[in-house]
């Protein structure tokens, strides 16, 4: 996890936000995230078309698409959650899965081809991807054989959010010079939402049943504040006074920055928290950490999303200079 650097000392309270573990669970279920242990068959889009109508929420969105037959974490958000879910793009996913030579592979040469797809690759989304098929770079943190059985090779992978690991099993088999096809997968984690934290689609429904009839305390459990989403960006927390500029399309100014992950560069994107780690917005940095921690005057961010309501916390951009 990345240092904070303190810029400013002075942060005097006068917001009427929320703790994130303050929320009641009708909050979360208004805006909230719940982790789907994705069965096997439904569409990735059937899975978070049954959230939003259990939950009965207006609107709801999943954080990346897992393929029919490819199990593990769907995370779901609703309400204002929904938009946040493409941060987790930002972020690495992992998956667990079972690839099958087509010929026989010595487990020496199939460790030392990992190690060679443990770095940046390139690929071509798949003909039926709903994506603009053009090639394009993501880097593989981890790629491990954990067991062997015959052809059937299982591994595990860490990689950036958008890695095809149908492709990379393909690729994997053409570097071997025998081919091979990705037999089973399961996603393991997305961003900071881990496989320990999904729920099936039945235990979701039974927890939703509980809390209308008065124990709430299963679904406590399974809804997660929108923060969860953010868990993995480098992240800048702001003064009070800050927010509601912010909350109004202002960008965030130099002077309401409290503090600052140190590896933060010029052109990430960043998580704008406020003191009690509410989300307040999404952006991008126009300096790096260091220069944010010298300058006293402009613009550090240009904010892009705002995830918190107006009026969430006191007006002061129009009367204090702080």
């Amino acid at each position: 996890m990345s240092k904070m650097l303190v810029k400013s000392k002075k942060a005097s309270r006068s917001g009427t936000g929320k703790r994130p573990e303050d929320r009641s669970v009708d909050e979360l279920m208004a805006n909230g995230v719940v982790v789907i242990d994705k069965p096997s068959g439904p569409t990735s889009h059937q899975i978070t078309t049954w959230v939003k109508e259990m939950i009965g929420a207006d609107k709801a969105a999943h954080g990346g698409t897992l393929d029919p037959r490819v199990t593990g974490v769907l995370p779901v958000g609703v309400g204002i959650c929904v938009r946040a879910m493409d941060v987790l793009h930002y972020g690495t996913k992992a998956y667990v899965g079972v690839m099958r030579m087509h010929g026989n592979v010595d487990k020496t040469r199939l460790e030392n081809v990992f190690k060679e797809f443990t770095d940046e690759i390139f690929q071509t989304p798949p003909m039926r991807s709903a994506v603009k098929r053009e090639q394009r770079a993501r880097r593989v943190h981890e790629l491990n054989l954990l067991e062997s059985s015959g052809r059937d090779i299982l591994f595990d992978v860490k990689c950036d959010a958008g890695t095809y690991i149908r492709s990379l099993a393909v690729d994997v088999g053409d570097a071997l010079a025998v081919g091979a096809h990705l037999q089973d997968l399961r996603r393991t984690r997305a961003g900071a939402l881990v496989e320990d934290d999904a729920v099936t689609l039945h235990d979701l429904r039974d927890a939703i049943e509980a809390h209308r009839s008065g124990d709430s305390s299963h679904l406590a459990k399974m809804m997660k504040p929108l923060e969860s989403l953010l868990s993995h960006m480098p992240k800048i927390v702001v003064k009070d006074s800050a927010v509601d500029a912010i909350c109004h399309g202002a960008n965030l100014a130099m002077p309401g920055i409290i503090s600052l992950d140190e590896s933060i560069r010029k052109g990430d994107v960043v998580a704008v928290m406020s003191l009690s780690g509410e989300s307040v917005a999404l952006g991008r940095t126009l300096m790096d950490s260091s220069e944010m921690l010298m300058r006293s005057e402009g613009f550090g961010v240009d904010i892009s999303r705002v995830f918190m309501a107006t009026g969430t916390y006191t007006k002061s951009w129009g009367t204090s200079k702080e």
